[in-house]
């Protein structure tokens, strides 16, 4: 083992406490099997706070008006995506928005609740401006670090390697002398989309009104079936009758809920009733 890793040890009582206060303020629920993954966030910011031990730092991060608290949730957030991720999805939305802008005036209110890094809510507002809907985004995650990246939508080239040339030139800025290799979102984009710090299992959401479409995708898999099915109930609250509710691949929590319709490969329509 090398001599940096000797220096911290996670006990099995430290290690039972992160999953606590990570499910108290963020209600993601950690298995056993998690563990390498904590170290490996954690002992970063152990190391950041002087080299304290585990024991201390949760003391920290517990501490009244705490600052760490934030860090401490940002450290365990998951935020793996990409442009248009889970594509079909981007095809629904487009096929369904263009239908919706023959008839409905109306600007398009589109809620990506888990925007991690902003690859999801800026393919959508792709998606739309092609499609020529008028669309108001909120993008919303509990990560602040993360929002930071996405609300300033500024990406390396190559994280658009596996979309269309056209569409990049279309929805991009390129770079030039010292910003070389990375693209801005186009101006017109940014009027679409707005971004804010939400806790999606916190008692009252600040995201206002009624959405047509709710992206929630690889969010909740670390939630507790109880607090998936709230999370249905309070989703349902929010969106329009005939709107969209997308979730991850490996996510089936509106499948049985009363107001919600399958409508596609983890796609559902929210009931007229």
């Amino acid at each position: 083992m090398a001599l940096m890793e000797q220096a911290f040890v996670l006990t099995d009582r430290d290690f039972s406490r992160v999953r606590r206060l990570i499910y108290d303020y963020a209600g993601i629920k950690l298995s056993e099997q998690k563990r390498n993954m904590v170290y490996n966030r954690l002992v970063r910011r152990l190391r950041s706070q002087g080299g304290v031990d585990f024991s201390q730092y949760l003391d920290l991060v517990q501490a009244e008006r705490s600052d760490e608290r934030e860090a401490f949730v940002n450290a365990l957030t998951t935020n793996l995506t990409s442009f248009f991720r889970e594509a079909h999805h981007f095809d629904l939305l487009a096929s369904w928005a263009g239908e919706r802008a023959k008839s409905v005036s109306a600007p398009l209110r589109v809620w990506s609740s888990g925007c991690s890094t902003g690859e999801e809510p800026w393919s959508i507002a792709m998606v739309l401006r092609e499609a020529g809907c008028r669309a108001e985004i909120l993008a919303t995650d509990i990560d602040s670090e993360v929002l930071r990246t996405a609300h300033a939508g500024i990406y390396p080239a190559e994280r658009t390697e596996s979309m269309p040339q056209a569409r990049v030139r279309r929805h991009f800025l390129r770079g030039v002398g010292a910003n070389e290799g990375l693209l801005s979102v186009h101006p017109e984009l940014r009027t679409m989309v707005r971004f804010g710090q939400l806790n999606l299992q916190a008692p009252s959401w600040s995201a206002a009104g009624r959405f047509d479409a709710i992206f929630c995708r690889n969010v909740v898999i670390y939630f507790e079936r109880e607090a998936q099915l709230r999370l249905a109930d309070r989703f349902a609250a929010v969106l329009a009758p005939g709107g969209l509710l997308l979730v991850g691949h490996s996510e089936s929590f509106p499948a049985s809920h009363a107001a919600f319709r399958s409508c596609g490969r983890t796609a559902y329509e929210r009931r007229l009733t």
